[in-house]
């Protein structure tokens, strides 16, 4: 069956980095879009990044744009997210996500579009 199992997450201050990995097995995702949300406490999961399979196009909620990067590596069945520039409000457990069915050039960002989700990892950015 198709899993996804995230790593990376940790404590950070203010300004600093980290680098999520998403690795699925189950499956090949090169065909697929792969997509990041997170929830942070007392809060709904939200949309942060996704990337499409068709050339690695990325497309990023407005919070994150131009601090985060979200790549893949369709060899590893992987996808990253690197977090710069880190907050407190990004603060928050976050979940790698893949769809079923291949989008071509669309970007999936909401929820329902996704059908295969991991645990999550959890992010807690101090100040």
């Amino acid at each position: 069956q198709v899993q996804l199992v995230e790593s990376g997450g940790g404590l950070v201050q203010a300004g600093g980095s980290l680098r999520l990995s998403c690795t699925g097995s189950g499956r090949a995702f090169s065909p697929y879009a792969m997509g990041w949300f997170r929830q942070a406490p007392g809060k709904e999961r939200v949309f942060v990044a996704v990337t499409r399979s068709t050339d690695g196009g990325a497309y990023y909620a407005d919070s994150v744009k131009g601090r985060f990067t979200i790549s893949r590596d369709n060899a590893k069945n992987t996808v990253y997210l690197q977090m710069n520039s880190l907050q407190p409000e990004d603060t928050a457990v976050y979940y790698c996500a893949a769809p079923d069915r291949i989008s071509g050039n669309y970007y999936r960002v909401m929820e329902h579009e996704y059908d295969y989700w991991g645990q999550g990892t959890q992010v807690t950015v101090s100040s």
